[in-house]
């Protein structure tokens, strides 16, 4: 197939007064066979203000509405470019998952809400350093996934980012299961896996307070997912490499939260079980490294919002504790991947491999599950 540049239905070419992008163009559900193309279009705003008020200006809510397009028949490991003719910014492109061995390039990062300017630092050092294929986001895009304002924000400092790689996001506790963020990422469901080369990913949805406010619902849905993912891992032992991300972290250096998230803890020892190799965390607005029974822990939350202390590392199990805005980087080759964690500007704090394990066969044995509601 010769290298494909994308016209999206001329149908949509804007005119005299059509509104402009609210967020986008950017690629997600992205598989070896299809994609899907999004972008924002601000069709109206409301202005607020209270009735009594005269001395602070209004507020102004814009009303955004999603455009999408699927596309199949793609090739693996091919780069496309894509157009959505009418606006003059709205271009792109992105790469399909490789096959097998070959190589390619992940970031992972989070935590991005409250301080937009450092934010903005972040995703330009990420570019900086090269466009990864693909973006693992580890959750709290904004601030309030309620407030449409605030992704129009985090889609245009995004922009250069996401505009050249596909995206894969996880719920943050300040996502708060709002709408916005199924609509706005096109993400189908609170979890979801997918394959890139060998390497398998699967992100979970730890936020189980904004769940429900009821105890039994909130235990029901981790019930579910913890079967769903030990089955996930379980029928992907066959990868080189398995990847868990989400937001809230099993452990933490941070010491006010430490206790928190039993949910997160009770499923180290499902990780491994199922030989997982790393698990991709934020939450906590730092960098923080562990290895237990041989599986790595990440978190990095470092992505835009107020810097958190790392003050108490637990004993045992830590590699490294920073405090400072980050970002990590992972390249895949073959049966290693290398691993080097950047702060803001620039500077390798922290660097280590990680090496494959896979099975010849499915594996059909089961491991039971413990799920301690939070």
């Amino acid at each position: 197939m010769k290298k494909l540049l994308l016209f999206l239905f001329t149908g949509l070419a804007a005119v005299a007064g059509d509104p402009g992008l609210a967020g986008g163009p950017f690629v997600a559900a992205v598989t070896s066979k299809t994609a899907t193309i999004v972008w924002l279009v601000r069709s109206g705003e409301v202005s607020v203000k209270a009735a009594d008020d005269d001395k602070n200006p209004a507020t102004v809510s814009p009303s955004i509405r999603v455009e999408k397009t699927t596309l199949t028949g793609l090739k693996p490991n091919t780069r496309y470019e894509y157009s959505v003719p009418g606006y003059s910014d709205a271009k792109g492109s992105f790469k399909t998952p490789p096959t097998g061995d070959t190589p390619f390039d992940f970031v992972s990062y989070g935590d991005n809400r409250t301080r937009p300017d450092v934010h903005r630092k972040v995703i330009a050092a990420i570019v900086s350093h090269g466009v990864p294929d693909m973006v693992v986001q580890t959750g709290d895009l904004v601030a309030d996934g309620s407030d449409t304002l605030l992704w129009t924000t985090f889609f245009d400092i995004e922009k250069k980012l996401l505009s050249q790689t596909a995206f894969y996001p996880s719920l943050g506790n300040h996502e708060h299961h709002a709408q916005n963020f199924y609509d706005f990422t096109q993400t189908a469901k609170p979890y979801y896996s997918f394959d890139w080369g060998n390497a398998h990913f699967s992100v979970i949805d730890t936020d189980l307070d904004n769940v429900s406010p009821v105890e039994t619902v909130r235990a029901a849905f981790w019930a579910e997912q913890a079967r769903w993912l030990e089955n996930d891992l379980r029928t992907h032992q066959q990868s080189q490499f398995r990847f868990v991300a989400g937001h809230h972290p099993p452990f933490t250096a941070v010491a006010s939260r430490q206790g928190d998230n039993p949910h997160m803890r009770a499923l180290t020892p499902l990780f491994e079980t199922y030989h997982v190799t790393a698990g991709l965390f934020g939450h906590d607005h730092n960098y923080q490294h562990y290895l237990q029974n041989g599986i790595h822990y990440l978190t990095s939350g470092g992505g835009g919002a107020p810097l958190y202390d790392v003050d108490k590392p637990p004993v045992g199990i830590t590699q490294k504790v920073v405090s400072v805005e980050n970002w990590v980087s992972v390249h895949v080759d073959g049966k290693t991947a290398h691993v080097r964690v950047f702060s803001i500007n620039g500077d390798v704090i922290d660097e280590f491999d990680l090496q494959g394990w896979a099975l010849p066969k499915p594996v059909v044995a089961t491991a039971p599950v413990v799920v301690t509601q939070k």
